[in-house]
């Protein structure tokens, strides 16, 4: 099993958490509960996740709130954009359930479960890493596709473990260098029938010759989900945290602390 201490020591992660690798609920328990919803992340954490995997958008008057999309149709049915309202306007709107930032960061709190913060609209992630500062939560990472955005947190001088998400065929290692990220994220779950295959020895080699831990993509397929919880990686992303929480204690796999 790879040794993760100096990481956690290093960003001042609770080390006594849980199993590694990490389960990561993918927008909560998105399986359960609608998407990235108070509702999703409580769940998640009661079915064993570690950590919950959320989306950043920024409403027109600046506060970060929680939606993968900022469009409210697929999710709510809506035809109106995040980012076109005031966030008194969004929570006033009726059947829609998008919470603050803030909320789900004091849920964390509450629930002792660590933030995998994927940043979507610019201008999130220096708002998030303020609010983290201020309530001195530290178990929390920011991570985007776009290097931009995890570059302008790493010139900031953000003392948080940086993430970038890597598409399949993409060069995880040239994302890494160009976000200057602690992390690769490989959202590899459309590459076929085994993606784990490319996750590959000189893949996690070299990651971790260049001081990046990895964390993989969401999973719900029982069988992938078995072979790649057996990879020495931080972190595993699933809409079904019970699918992965039991097997992870069956096998005492991992156990920290």
């Amino acid at each position: 099993m790879r040794d993760f201490s100096s990481f956690f020591e290093r960003y001042d992660w609770p080390s006594n958490k849980g199993y590694l690798p990490f389960c990561i609920g993918h927008r909560g328990a998105s399986g359960h509960e609608r998407e990235n919803t108070l509702e999703a992340f409580q769940r998640a954490a009661e079915l064993g996740a570690e950590m919950w995997e959320l989306d950043t958008q920024l409403t027109k008057d600046g506060v970060v709130v929680v939606s993968h999309d900022d469009h409210l149709e697929r999710v709510f049915g809506i035809d109106r954009r995040i980012s076109e309202m005031t966030a008194a306007e969004l929570a006033a709107l009726e059947g829609v359930n998008v919470p603050t930032f803030e909320a789900v960061a004091a849920l964390g709190r509450r629930t002792n479960t660590g933030l995998y913060i994927e940043l979507k609209a610019p201008g999130t992630g220096l708002r998030c890493w303020k609010h983290l500062i201020e309530k001195n939560q530290r178990f929390a990472c920011l991570g985007s596709f776009d290097t931009a955005q995890v570059r302008e947190l790493r010139d900031a001088g953000c003392d948080y473990p940086l993430s970038v998400l890597v598409r399949v065929g993409h060069d995880p290692h040239a994302a890494g260098d160009e976000a200057g990220a602690d992390i690769l994220h490989l959202c590899w779950e459309r590459a076929g029938e085994r993606p784990q295959d490319l996750v590959t020895e000189e893949l996690m080699r070299r990651a971790f010759g260049e001081s990046r831990e990895i964390v993989l993509w969401h999973e719900e397929r029982p069988a992938i989900l078995s072979d790649i919880m057996k990879l020495p990686v931080l972190g595993i992303c699933t809409d079904l945290p019970d699918l992965m929480r039991p097997a992870a204690r069956d096998e005492k796999h991992g156990r920290q602390g």
